[in-house]
C-alpha cells in the first residue's frame, strides 16, 4: 500500500521493508508523483557517492526499479485491486473502534490483516487434481514454512471492542477483517473478460488518436507511432508517440516543438496503419 504515500513516507516505508525482509530484487510501480519523487530524491543522494562503487553493489544484488507507463494503472490490475480491498475493508473495520487501539493493539492488527492477504492462493491451476500441492501463498516464500498460522482459542464477540483485555479486542477485529476481505478476495479471482483476443500489434508510422479525460470539448489530438515496444510475448503494450499542435505562425512555421510521450496502447486509436 506505498502509493498513498507522501515522497518521504515512502522512502521510509521502503526502508523498514529492506530492514525487515532484506534486498528487494525489483520493485515495480506507476509514475505518482510520490515514486518519481522519491527517484529525484535517490538520484540527488547517488551524486554524493562512488559511483562505481554504486554500480558494482547494484549489479550484485541486481535491484531494478521498474515504472510502468504514464496513464497506464491497468498494468498494476492485480496489486492494484489488492490494495483497493484492503484498503476499504481496513476503512470499514477501523471504524468501528475509534479510540480504542493503541500503538501495540493497531501494530498487532495489522500484522494479523498482513498474515491473512499474505495466506491467500496465487494460484489455482491444479486445485482440482486430488493429487497435487497444496497452492502455494505469498508466505510460503516469506516464512519459507508450509504451516498455516491458527487463531488463538476463543470465540470473539462484538461485546469485546468494549472489554478491558486488549487483545480480544483486537482479535475480534481481525475476525471482522477476515469475513469482509474473504468475500472482495474470491470476487476478484474470477476470470477477467478482457483482452483475451488477440490484435495486430501497433507499428511504428501508424497515425492514432490520443484518448484523454481532461481534453476539451471537439479536441481530437493526433499522434504519430515513432517507437514501438515489445514484450518477451511479442506483443506490443506500450508505444512512443510524437504529438503535433496545429497552431502555426504567420509563415506556416511550427510554434512548439513536437512532444515525444509513451502511452499504453489502451489509450490509443489507430486511425491510420503505415501498410
Amino acid at each position: 500500500m506505498l502509493e498513498d504515500l507522501t515522497t518521504d513516507a515512502f522512502i521510509n516505508a521502503l526502508r523498514c521493508f529492506i530492514a525487515l525482509r532484506g534486498a528487494v530484487r525489483h520493485i515495480r510501480s506507476d509514475q505518482g508523483t510520490n515514486f518519481m519523487g522519491a527517484r529525484n530524491e535517490m538520484a540527488k543522494a547517488l551524486k554524493e557517492l562512488d559511483k562505481e562503487r554504486v554500480t558494482a553493489y547494484l549489479a550484485e544484488n541486481q535491484c531494478d526499479f521498474q515504472m510502468n507507463t504514464p496513464h497506464s494503472s491497468h498494468a498494476g490490475g492485480a496489486w492494484e485491486r489488492q490494495i483497493r480491498t484492503v484498503r476499504s475493508v481496513l476503512s470499514t473495520v477501523l471504524a468501528c473502534s475509534v479510540g480504542r487501539l493503541d500503538d501495540a493493539s493497531l501494530r498487532t492488527f495489522l500484522y494479523e490483516a498482513m498474515c491473512i492477504v499474505n495466506n491467500r492462493p496465487l494460484t489455482v491451476d491444479n486445485i482440482n487434481d486430488p493429487k497435487s500441492l497444496e497452492p502455494l501463498t505469498p508466505n510460503h516464500l516469506i516464512t519459507m514454512k508450509s504451516s498455516i498460522p491458527l487463531p488463538p482459542p476463543g470465540k470473539f464477540v462484538k461485546e469485546n471492542l468494549y472489554a478491558k483485555k486488549r487483545w480480544r479486542r483486537v482479535q475480534y477485529l481481525t475476525e471482522q477483517f477476515w469475513h469482509r476481505w474473504r468475500k472482495e478476495y474470491l470476487a476478484n479471482i474470477a476470470l477477467r473478460q478482457r483482452w483475451h483476443t488477440p490484435r495486430p500489434n501497433v507499428e511504428v508510422g501508424d497515425i492514432v488518436i490520443l484518448k484523454e479525460e481532461d481534453v476539451p470539448r471537439n479536441e481530437w489530438k493526433l499522434a504519430r507511432v515513432v517507437e514501438a515496444h515489445e514484450d518477451d510475448d511479442g506483443l506490443v503494450r506500450k508505444v512512443t508517440i510524437q504529438t503535433g499542435d496545429r497552431r502555426l505562425g504567420k509563415g506556416g512555421e511550427r510554434l512548439v516543438q513536437p512532444s515525444i510521450i509513451q502511452r499504453p496502447i489502451q489509450k490509443l486509436v489507430v486511425l491510420v496503419k503505415n501498410s
